[in-house]
Formats: C-alpha cells, structure tokens, sequence
C-alpha cells in the first residue's frame, strides 16, 4: 500500500486532487482563509503524516509539478500580451515602482538582521522573499542561504500577501488595477498574481509582469546589498 501511494502518479494525484478539493471550498466560501493553496497543503501534509511517506519521496514524486513553475510563469505572458494597450506610457512608472519595492524588501530585511542580529545565513535565506520560487531559491543558495528557510518564507509571503493585500490595498483606497498589481506582483509573486488575476484580467496581466521585474531587481541588488555591507 505504502509503495503504491509512493508512485508519482500517486503523489501527482494527491497534489491535483487536494487543490481541487481546495478551489471547490473556496469557491464554495469564497473567504480567502480558505484559499486553495492552504487546503490542498493541510490535505497533503495529513496524507503524507497518515501514510508515512517522507518529505524527499513526495519532492521526487511532484518533480514533474516542480518542473512547470518556471513555464506558468512564463504563460502569464499572453495575458500581459492582451493588456499591452494599457500599459503603453507607464513604462518608466512601473519600473520605478518595482524597484522601490525591491529595495524596500531587501533593506527591511537587512535593517531587521542588523537589529536583532541575525545570522548572516538568515538573512541570506530572507533576502530573496519577494522573488518567485525558481528565482529566490538560486539566489538564497548563491549567498550562503538556507534554501529551506527560504522556500517557507517565499511561500507564507506569498500567501500572506494574498490573503490580506487586496485588503490592505482596499483600505488605502489604492483602486488603479495597474498598481494594484504592481503591488500584488511584486511583493506576493505567483500566489498573489492568482489572487490579483480574481479582481480583474488589468490587475493579473500587470501582477504577472511584477513578478519577472521583480525576480531581476532582486537579482541585481542582492549582490549590490552585499557589496555595500561586506
């Protein structure tokens, strides 16, 4: 029983399927407590617990779910191709304002690390947070990062910023849908980008465009940081 819940079609159908489960709850609810990605984690963490299947058994098995992060991302380039029209003049505002996010990510990081005193390879493994999985997971490692650590963070920041983000955005009476998914983009990735695409087809065009910009930000001023504080 254990061998054939094991399997990778095994393991591929308990991950498809908890989500599943997941996005009919939460169409059901329609309360972002319940977004699909909590549910479908609680249901395939219990199955595993239940089955005693380990953590590096599952990775194998969802190897192929893992794999197709990186093309999801670049999908979300036809649904930016179909909003270009809306994009046209903004250009300048919309770099400048995913690299103030940039650096508002990474230096609250640093400020942190350098109040509590924090070790360097934590704060490695938090710097990368806003930046989407196949990104932020080279980067923690290329700068003495735990990649566990990081994984978890990118992952509850992701979903943090989309579970309480629009509100935030709601309360301040942002309403532009190219900075709210600037925002969404920016600093939740592809958790948010799925929540930015649920207010408007604008918001998650735009959200998916943060995503790239903000990988690339990231990218340059990590080692930046790390240059000014070495």
């Amino acid at each position: 029983m254990k061998e054939l819940a094991s399997s990778t079609p095994a393991i591929l159908l308990l991950v498809i399927g908890s989500y599943y489960i997941g996005t009919l709850l939460y169409r059901r609810l329609r309360s972002a407590w319940v977004h699909p990605i909590v549910v479908s984690m609680i249901l395939v963490i219990a199955t595993l617990l239940l089955l005693g299947i380990d953590y590096p058994t599952f990775k194998q098995g969802a190897a192929f779910l893992d794999f197709l992060l990186g093309p999801s991302v670049v999908a979300l380039g036809y649904l930016l191709y179909e909003q270009m029209g809306h994009l046209r003049g903004r250009e300048i505002i919309i770099l400048v304002a995913t690299l103030v996010g940039g650096l508002v990510g990474i230096g609250s990081v640093i400020a942190l690390g350098l109040l509590f005193n924090l070790d360097d390879a934590l704060i490695a493994s938090l710097q990368p947070k806003s930046a989407t999985m196949p990104i932020a997971l080279p980067l923690s490692q290329q700068w003495g990062g735990i990649e566990s650590v990081t994984a978890i963070v990118v992952f509850f920041t992701g979903l943090i910023g989309s579970i309480v983000g629009p509100w935030i955005l709601e309360k301040c009476g942002i309403t532009n849908p190219i900075a709210r998914g600037l925002a969404l983009g920016s600093a939740s990735h592809g958790i948010g980008t799925s929540r930015a695409i649920e207010l408007g087809a604008l918001e998650g065009a735009v959200s998916g465009l943060a995503i790239g910009l903000t990988g690339v930000t990231i990218s340059l001023l990590i080692p930046l940081f790390e240059w000014i504080t070495g």
